[in-house]
């Protein structure tokens, strides 16, 4: 039991339904879903697409997604919703320069987008209502109008900067050249309209017709190498979920080209340590040591598996995770593991159970804030830069090149037992989002900490040489991690998101939680 005198959230409690989500509209879309009848993919898909329209810098049908589905608490599914490069892709357009990432405002930062595909084919495979329905709460919310919440707000103003290089995109989303303040009234209008259209047609209405036809004439104005064709190809995949055990659990996630993995790698690593006899100092070292260890492998590794051969199961081993323990010093930093990455802040994360205890983990993003900037002003399409982890010189297996998805950050996950689906959960935060689905397991296992207060406890992440501190972290255990060598520095923003929901099979009961760090919550009915 909490702490009731202590600042912090009651975990939600449910038995009929729950949602958990960044933004109180959306969780309120997903629950009058599921109290008309609909069930957990009806629900999730109601629920982000109202967050592209009341959170446009965090994602929206211009960006991508990924997704776990577990019917009935059975052995999850995944589809991988990421979009691949044009056809006509030149491999070689950044050989010669002296940059290592593709340019984030580039036609080439542009994959077709594969969220509305994803979308389109929970629904049709998994869902029981129709798109019509399923849609109404974000075509209301774009054609009616939204209110700014505060997150969005700072994020708005925090993040200007890339919608002032694209005149479409300034035009409506910095009228008078001004950010939204918290409680403003705002509207979508063509974004409305185009989410009409894939209500009454489906995918094609996005990847055909006048929509494709507007994204791929602006990309192409660009010096982009999109054809109407690279829309039409656009398809998800299913795909076979990964997991490793932790505890007596098993932690599912996507494979690659998701960063799952990586997750993994790190609940491997700490399970070879007593964690919950550590000291908080102790614990924030070992994470990252353990965080620079995966990410190592990510950022040499990880690719499209369609281009690129990867194994997961070899990096689980216990030869593997083995070699990573014996290498840990638990009174000295190593070397820091620089990224030939940049940081991807903007994403969203749902989760959702129904009666039945179908549950579905999913997770959208634009990439970084704003996406690209690259704005289609008649359908009200923002463009995602998801391309930007490309390497720009060729032979790397993350590479730009033809018909070829990225490497990406965005991870949806699942916590298994004794063959029942128990959680659904995700953590938003770009690179962080692997280190806090193992910071945040670490915290229910090891700690004994409930779901909320799993999502609400201080956050470390080992970036790019820089061991970034939350400020509720306390100045002696930051000096206690100088004196061991690491660059600790306290953040300047919260560390990532986290929603989760938690199912009580022994009595039918839900649990939900959803942090501090956002707008959102969980609720249920």
């Amino acid at each position: 039991m909490r702490d009731f005198m202590a600042i912090a959230r009651s975990v939600a409690v449910a038995e009929k339904g729950m949602a958990a989500t960044s933004h109180p509209q959306a969780t309120l879309a997903a629950v009058e879903i599921l109290k008309a009848g609909g069930n957990a993919v009806d629900a999730a898909i109601a629920a982000v697409a109202v967050q592209g329209v009341v959170e446009p810098q965090m994602t929206g049908i211009g960006g991508d997604c990924f997704a776990l589905y577990s019917p009935k608490g059975g052995e999850p599914i995944a589809l991988n919703g990421s979009g691949r490069t044009p056809a006509r892709t030149d491999s070689g357009k950044y050989a010669h320069g002296a940059q290592r990432d593709i340019p984030p405002t580039s036609p080439e930062s542009v994959t077709v987008p594969g969220a509305i595909d994803a979308w389109c084919r929970l629904v049709a495979d998994h869902g029981s209502k129709s798109l019509e329905e399923i849609f109404r709460p974000a075509i209301a919310a774009a054609e009616q109008g939204f209110c700014i919440t505060p997150r969005v707000a700072e994020d708005w103003r925090r993040f200007r900067a890339r919608i002032e290089i694209d005149a479409n995109a300034r035009a409506h989303f910095l009228p008078g050249d001004q950010t939204p303040a918290v409680g403003d009234i705002r509207v979508q209008l063509a974004l409305g309209k185009t989410f009409r259209n894939i209500a009454r047609h489906g995918r094609d209405a996005f990847y055909a017709g006048e929509a494709a036809d507007e994204m791929v004439g602006i990309l192409r104005g660009l010096g982009g190498a999109h054809e109407a064709d690279d829309f039409a190809a656009q398809t998800s995949d299913y795909v076979t979920p990964i997991s490793a055990r932790y505890h007596d659990h098993d932690v599912v996630e996507c494979p690659p080209n998701g960063q799952g993995l990586a997750a993994l790698m790190i609940l491997r690593t700490l399970a070879g340590f007593d964690v919950g006899a550590l000291t908080p100092a102790d614990r924030i070292h070992l994470l990252a040591e353990a965080t620079k260890a995966a990410y190592r492998a990510r950022d040499a590794f990880f690719c499209d598996p369609a281009t690129g051969n990867i194994d997961p199961a070899s990096f689980l081993t216990e030869d593997y995770i083995g070699r990573i323990r014996q290498r840990i010093d638990m009174t000295r930093a190593s070397g820091a593991a620089t990224w030939d990455d940049i940081e991807h802040r903007d994403t969203v994360y749902v989760t959702v159970v129904d009666r039945d205890l179908n549950a579905i983990s999913l997770i959208n993003s634009l990439f970084y804030p704003f996406g690209s900037g690259i704005y289609a002003p008649k359908s009200g399409i923002l463009l995602h830069n998801r391309g930007w982890s490309f390497r720009a010189k060729p032979g790397h297996l993350n590479s730009l090149g033809p018909r070829k998805r990225p490497m990406h950050t965005i991870i949806p996950g699942m916590l298994r037992k004794d063959g029942r689906t128990v959680m659904s959960f995700g953590v938003m935060g770009g690179h962080y989002q692997a280190a806090g689905h193992a910071n945040l397991l670490s915290n229910i296992f090891d700690m004994k900490m409930d779901i909320q207060a799993a999502a609400e406890a201080p956050r470390s992440f080992a970036f790019d040489g820089v061991l970034s501190l939350e400020s509720t972290i306390a100045p002696a255990i930051r000096d206690d991690l100088l004196a061991r060598g690491h660059d600790a520095r306290f953040s300047e923003e919260p560390i990532g998101g986290c929603q989760a929901i938690r199912i009580d099979h022994a009595r039918g009961v839900l649990f939900g939680a959803s942090d501090h760090r956002k707008d959102g919550l969980a609720l249920g009915f």
